[in-house]
């Protein structure tokens, strides 16, 4: 299952969750199965984001959507995003 995984920083978490919770690219409708959300317990203004897909061509269509957000009215509440599109190799229960 490949993952869209996005860091950025949100200096007013706050202001950023209000965007993010708006949905403005439409994450189910864009194939998103499920996400999650962390923070740096270090740094509170570092946000990692987690979306898996069925499939790369939905992540890398997320992730388009994704940059033009950035570039316009995401820039507001977003600074240095990055993104990588991985896929899970191996996960252990300890």
């Amino acid at each position: 299952m490949p993952t869209l995984r996005i860091q950025h920083l949100a200096p007013n978490f706050e202001a950023w969750k209000r965007v993010f919770d708006s949905d403005p690219a439409d994450r189910k409708g864009s194939g998103v199965r499920r996400y999650s959300v962390s923070r740096s317990v270090d740094d509170q203004s570092l946000v990692m984001i987690d979306l898996e897909f069925d499939d790369v061509q939905d992540a890398r269509g997320l992730l388009a959507k994704m940059e033009s957000i950035w570039a316009g009215p995401g820039k507001d509440v977003i600074q240095s995003p990055v993104a990588w599109i991985v896929q899970e190799v191996e996960t252990i229960d300890l």
